[in-house]
């Protein structure tokens, strides 16, 4: 990475342009091309500096209930337990973890009724009880990670 790339990152983490053409934006504000842009941010994805870009929303401003899930899902029904889960809509993200309750996820409906029938719903289509964990109190991290300077380049 150089310098120019840190900047883009830098940019991209919470100053991503809403525009119709934001690699345009971003590279008029950088001295660079769309194309330019759009190469570098390319690069950075398939090395994987860039995991993931996308917007995140704060449900319950949005008028939505999202809550925590996990499950105790045996080894040979995990396959087709996260296949279940996957189906629904209001999956944003599961993962494994070595515990007991191995299978987490994060769920968000219209409301505290649907997620629950949903809940039910897959519970009841694998066999496997579904701990409903909606938050009491709210803790996010805002977290950015600055880049210019990173690596003694500037």
């Amino acid at each position: 990475m150089d310098a120019i790339d840190r900047r883009i990152l830098d940019v991209i983490q919470s100053g991503f342009p809403l525009a119709a053409r934001p690699y345009a934006e971003l590279g008029r504000d950088l001295g660079l091309t769309e194309a330019e842009v759009l190469a570098r941010v390319r690069a950075l994805k398939e090395s994987g500096v860039i995991r993931r870009i996308g917007a995140n929303f704060q449900s319950a401003h949005l008028g939505w209930h999202s809550t925590l899930c996990a499950a105790k899902v045996p080894p040979e029904g995990l396959d087709d337990f996260v296949a279940t889960v996957n189906a629904h809509p209001g999956v944003t993200h599961n993962y494994l973890r070595d515990h007991e309750f191995n299978v987490w996820f994060a769920f968000i409906g219209e409301d505290p009724e649907t997620v629950q029938r949903a809940l039910a719903d897959i519970s009841a289509a694998t066999g496997v009880d579904v701990l409903y964990l909606p938050a009491t109190r709210l803790f996010k991290i805002k977290v950015d990670f600055a880049m210019q300077g990173a690596g003694g380049e500037q």
